[in-house]
């Protein structure tokens, strides 16, 4: 591997460590040399690839939102049709569940980069509006938000419902939040499981 891709694929996984350092712990639960160590890198080589933790934690937000932008077009790729529905199961089941950190940074990574520098802030809204408008530009499948301010309404919904699962302690509730969220991000589909129960309450009762 010539000198140039070894330092690029070495700052690549050292950014992928502090993702999922940040995400497990966050900013301020682990310092550079556990994200260094998370790496299998030296503290000196991490400050070769970045002049500090803060700037390590910037680029790893930016990396992990754009991760969902990734995960999206994928799916609109792949299920045309149904890569909305799929999309919402998927984050409200499989990164709700999964360890802290290989989760969602779009939800795990938000509450610290509230507090982090505006060159933070920017970076994830940005990649954020650009999640927001591949949903809106994606193809035409049911429920799927159809304009900016929609769609960032069900990111929103997805995240903090996602949040608060995990932050219950008692998993019913947790599957609660997940279930209630996902009938107000799909509602076609809970309406027709609910049906039948509907028109049995309607049906006369037998003399």
């Amino acid at each position: 591997m010539a000198r140039i891709e070894q330092k690029e694929e070495t700052r690549r996984r050292i950014l992928v460590a502090a993702g999922r350092g940040f995400r497990r712990g966050g900013f301020g639960g682990i310092g550079v040399d556990g994200l260094a160590k998370e790496a299998g890198v030296t503290s000196g080589a991490f400050y070769v690839h970045f002049n500090s933790k803060a700037e390590a934690f910037r680029e790893a937000a930016i990396a992990s939102v754009s991760e969902v932008h990734d995960a999206i077009t994928q799916l609109q790729a792949e299920q045309p049709d149904v890569w909305w529905e799929v999309f919402v199961r998927f984050y409200l089941g499989t990164k709700r569940l999964c360890d802290l950190a290989e989760s969602c940074g779009m939800q795990s990574l938000a509450p610290e980069v509230a507090r982090a520098d505006e060159a933070s802030k920017a970076g994830f809204q940005a990649e954020l509006l650009r999640v927001a408008q591949a949903v809106v530009d994606g193809p035409p499948a049911q429920h799927v938000p159809r304009d900016l301010g929609s769609a960032l309404a069900a990111l929103a919904a997805l995240a903090g419902a996602v949040t608060l699962a995990r932050a219950v302690q008692d998993p019913g509730v947790a599957d609660q939040i997940a279930r209630s969220t996902e009938s107000q991000l799909l509602p076609m589909a809970h309406a027709s499981v609910a049906a039948p129960s509907a028109q049995a309450r309607r049906r006369p009762r037998q003399r």
